[in-house]
C-alpha cells in the first residue's frame, strides 16, 4: 500500500537505502558485541574497529578529526547535550546567559526553557520576514554574561539558511562558544569546521536515508562540555551508554552516499514546484525564496485550513506536512510561521513538502496538480470568507 503513496515528509523521516541496511546488517548477525579496547576479545576488537572506522568517515565531512565526534541518539540528544553540557561546565564559571532564535527547533527551544528554570537567563532573537537572522541584533545581544549562541544552520518548517560563518565568526570575536543544529542541512548543504567558527554541531542520520536512532555531535577540541547523562565512559566520556554499532556505521555510509548531483536534482525540483504552487490564487511562499534547503517547498494557502488540506492529500495518495515532525501532533499555530511575522491564518494554512532520494520529477507536477484541486474545492465549502 505504501508503494502507491507519493511522500514528500522527508523532512521529518526518510526511507532507509537499501545500501545502508547491507552495510549495518553484519553487525546484528555477525559482529554484534559491544565495542572492547584492543585487549579484549577478537569479536568486540571487531566491533570496536567498526565503530571508530564509521566516527573517521562521519567526521570528515564536517572536516573534522575523529576526536571531535561523537556519537548520540540522534538529534534531540545532540542538541540537549550542546546547551545543557556547556551550561554545566560554564554557568557558574563564567556565566549563565545563552541566546537562542525564535525559530530554533524545539530540542533547543525546549533546552533553553528548561536551563531558564534554573536560573540561566536565555534572549530569544527576532527574526526577519524570511527566518533571517538580524546579525546586529546578535551582537547586540552578547554580553560578558554570554556563554553559548546556538542558531540552527537551517530551519526545519520553512527551509530558511542562516549565514554560519558570520555568526560563527561573531561568536568568536566575542569570545562565546557557538552551536549549531545542522539536522536539516548536513550534508547536502556542506558546513566544513576549517572554514567555519563552530564549535558544536548536531547532526543525525534519519534525514539522509540513514537508520532512526542515531545522531551525532561535533565538539571542537577544547570546547568545555559536561557531561549531562551518567553512566559509562563510552563516546570519549561524554554520552554514556552501550554504543550503536549498527547505527554509527549505517549513518557513515549515509553521509557518503549523499552527492552534489543528487542535491542538485532536489534543488531542480523544490524550484518547479515552489513555481506551481505559487500560480494558485492566494498563495505565498514560507521561507527565503533563495537562501533556503535544496529539498524544501513551504507554502500557506488563504481561505483553507493546512489539516484539511493534508487530509485530502493523504485520500489522494500524497503525505505532506502542516509543519516539523515534533510540531504535527499540536494544534497550536507554528511558532516558526508566526516568528516570521504570520498571523494564525497564515500558519494553519501553511503546508511543507520534502523531497527525497526516492521522489521523481513526475511527483512534483501530480502533488501540484492534486493540492491545486484539493484548495479549490476546499475554497468553495470554506467557512473562512472569501476575497
Amino acid at each position: 500500500m505504501f508503494e502507491d503513496v507519493i511522500y514528500l515528509d522527508n523532512a521529518a523521516a526518510t526511507r532507509l537505502d537499501e545500501r545502508v541496511l547491507e552495510a549495518m546488517k553484519p553487525y546484528f548477525f555477525d559482529v554484534y558485541t559491544v565495542a572492547t579496547s584492543q585487549f579484549g576479545y577478537s569479536l568486540g576488537i571487531d566491533a570496536r574497529d567498526a565503530l571508530d572506522d564509521a566516527r573517521a568517515r562521519v567526521a570528515v565531512g564536517l572536516g573534522a578529526t575523529p576526536e571531535e565526534f561523537i556519537f548520540t541518539s540522534g538529534s534531540t540528544e545532540s542538541s540537549n547535550l550542546a546547551l545543557k553540557g556547556v551550561a554545566m561546565a560554564l554557568g557558574e564559571k563564567k556565566g549563565q546567559h545563552i541566546i537562542v532564535s525564535r525559530i530554533e527547533d524545539f530540542p533547543v527551544l525546549h533546552s533553553a526553557r528548561a536551563l531558564e528554570k534554573q536560573g540561566f537567563q536565555v534572549t530569544y532573537l527576532d527574526v526577519d520576514e524570511y527566518g533571517r537572522l538580524d546579525l546586529d541584533q546578535l551582537r547586540e545581544a552578547i554580553t560578558p554574561e554570554t556563554i553559548l549562541v546556538s542558531v540552527q544552520a537551517a530551519n526545519q518548517e520553512i527551509g530558511t539558511l542562516q549565514d554560519v560563518a558570520t555568526i560563527g565568526a561573531t561568536c568568536r570575536e566575542k569570545g562565546v562558544l557557538f552551536h549549531t543544529d545542522a539536522t536539516h542541512s548536513v550534508p547536502r548543504v556542506p558546513l566544513d569546521v576549517r572554514e567555519t567558527p563552530v564549535d558544536l554541531i548536531t547532526v543525525t542520520a534519519h534525514l539522509i536515508h540513514g537508520p532512526k536512532g542515531v545522531g551525532g555531535l561535533y565538539v571542537r577540541k577544547g570546547t568545555p562540555l559536561a557531561k549531562w547523562m551518567d553512566g559509562g565512559f563510552q563516546e570519549s566520556n561524554l554520552r554514556a551508554g552501550t554504543e550503536n554499532i549498527p547505527g554509527a556505521v549505517g549513518f557513515a555510509k549515509a553521509v557518503e552516499l549523499v552527492t552534489p548531483e543528487e542535491t542538485a536534482r532536489m534543488q531542480g525540483m523544490r524550484d518547479r514546484l515552489i513555481e506551481r504552487l505559487l500560480q494558485i490564487p492566494h498563495s505565498r511562499l514560507n521561507g527565503h525564496p533563495t537562501l533556503r534547503l535544496p529539498h524544501n517547498a513551504n507554502a500557506s494557502f488563504r481561505f483553507v485550513e493546512g489539516e484539511s488540506i493534508l487530509l485530502h492529500m493523504d485520500m489522494r495518495g500524497f503525505a505532506v506536512s502542516t509543519g516539523s515532525a515534533c510540531f504535527s501532533r499540536s494544534l497550536e499555530a507554528s511558532h516558526v510561521i508566526l516568528g516570521i511575522g504570520g498571523n494564525h491564518e497564515r500558519a494553519h494554512g501553511s503546508v511543507r513538502f520534502t523531497f527525497g532520494r526516492f521522489n521523481q520529477d513526475r511527483d512534483v507536477d501530480a502533488v501540484a496538480d492534486a493540492i491545486s484541486d484539493v484548495i479549490e474545492k476546499l475554497r468553495a465549502i470554506s467557512p473562512l470568507g472569501k476575497e
